[in-house]
């Protein structure tokens, strides 16, 4: 179960609160990192989003033993972190959310598997979101019962690449 994740954005205070509207959720500062925020959803899950100034990067043991935080001044546009999160809002609501802040939205589909809404914070970061009509294929497709079938599906794929 993922509980939360950091990831850096231009305008974190910005895309926190996109994300908070998508969520239904609250947003808050994160100080131990200046200019940070973090966006609660206020679920049964305490699923949390934490938004760094882009160039954040964690440094072990930086900070009394454990983890800190430096900002790399030549960060790169895109990122390879992504996540797949259910969220309350419907594909429209999610299009009409993306239209207003100039963000890519595309419904896709993850090779006949199931589909995700590509939602592009800042046209950089890729969330993909499982609206409440999308969410129970995802599952069904990840299940315990299902995960052997899937493992085969997807060596037999790799192997044909």
């Amino acid at each position: 179960m993922l509980h939360h994740i950091s990831v850096a954005v231009i305008d974190p205070l910005y895309v926190a609160e996109v994300l908070a509207e998508i969520l239904h959720g609250r947003v808050v500062p994160f100080p131990p990192n200046p200019g940070s925020y973090i966006v609660l959803a206020g679920d049964e899950f305490g699923t949390m989003f934490e938004f760094y100034p882009l160039g954040t990067e964690l440094i072990p043991d930086s900070y009394q033993g454990q983890a800190g935080f430096q900002l790399n001044q030549k960060p790169s546009h895109y990122t390879s972190v992504h996540a797949a999160i259910s969220v309350p809002a419907s594909l429209e609501e999610i299009e009409r959310i993306g239209e207003k802040e100039g963000w890519r939205v595309f419904l896709a589909n993850r090779d006949g598997l199931f589909d995700v809404v590509e939602f592009w914070v800042e046209n950089r970061l890729m969330l993909e979101l499982l609206t409440p009509s999308l969410t129970p294929r995802y599952l069904s497709v990840l299940s315990p019962q299902q995960l052997p079938g899937l493992i085969d599906q997807l060596a037999l794929a790799d192997a044909r690449r």
